[in-house]
């Protein structure tokens, strides 16, 4: 056993490392709107939107998990959240916490583990999102237990990700991954996409009330990203924490 070894008794993190090295090396590049990051740029005034239509901001503590370089979380802030920052990727933190010098808003930025926090500190905050992260790992109902327990009675929590079947396969990994470039290839893992039925039962079993499902139409030419009816792709949730 090497002395940077895991004592045998400590929680495994529910993080795939191939998946923290992927967006670390790619840490730089979160706010090129040009580049990698893009898609994510593009579509996030929508997510603003989803979360914004179902409560108001102004002073609610939030936390976004799975923040990468803090899109999302400059987003909340600047709509008047009080907002906590946590990834496991040091890189995408690092570069988070130096834009802030730029954006000028307040994140606090944490490198923990959702399961962790919710530990730590349980029924802390008014609103949980948690947006294209729940496919990148392990095991997304433990993700989706930790942020129903972050919420507090009442509290909102807030997901999106992407289904699971031909058409998603088609448009989210061949075309943006390899006739597009969209994204880089390998950002997705198809095996790993979630299907609204099963999210809805990790949902119900971690005790959250489904308020929304609502799909996201996104056009990589104009760039405009729009809700709708149609989930076959891209889709959000917005679930509440009964009091």
């Amino acid at each position: 056993m090497t002395d940077t070894a895991a004592p045998l008794d400590a929680a495994p993190i529910n993080a795939d490392q191939a998946e923290i090295a992927k967006f670390s090396a790619l840490a730089h590049k979160w706010w090129d709107k040009d580049g990698e990051f893009k898609p994510l740029h593009q579509i996030n005034p929508l997510r603003l939107q989803f979360i914004t239509d179902h409560v108001a901001l102004t002073a609610q503590k939030t936390i976004d998990v799975g923040c990468g370089g803090g899109i999302l979380s400059e987003a909340l802030a600047q709509s008047g959240a009080q907002v906590t920052g946590i990834d496991l990727a040091e890189k995408s933190l690092k570069v988070a916490k130096l834009h802030l010098f730029e954006s000028k808003v307040s994140v606090d930025y944490r490198c923990v583990a959702v399961e962790a926090l919710a530990d730590e500190v349980p029924e802390s905050f008014d609103v949980v999102t948690c947006m294209e992260m729940l496919e990148h790992v392990p095991s997304p109902a433990s993700i989706v237990a930790a942020c129903a327990r972050l919420a507090k009675p009442g509290g909102w929590v807030f997901f999106s990700t992407l289904n699971r079947n031909p058409k998603a396969y088609a448009l989210a990994v061949i075309g943006a991954e390899y006739l597009m470039g969209l994204l880089p290839r390998g950002t997705h893992d198809y095996a790993k996409f979630i299907k609204p039925s099963e999210l809805a039962r990790m949902t119900r079993t971690a005790g959250l009330e489904t308020v929304t499902v609502s799909g996201m139409s996104y056009n990589p030419i104009s760039g405009i990203a729009a809700l709708s009816d149609d989930a076959d792709v891209n889709y959000l949730v917005a679930c509440r924490k009964p009091l």
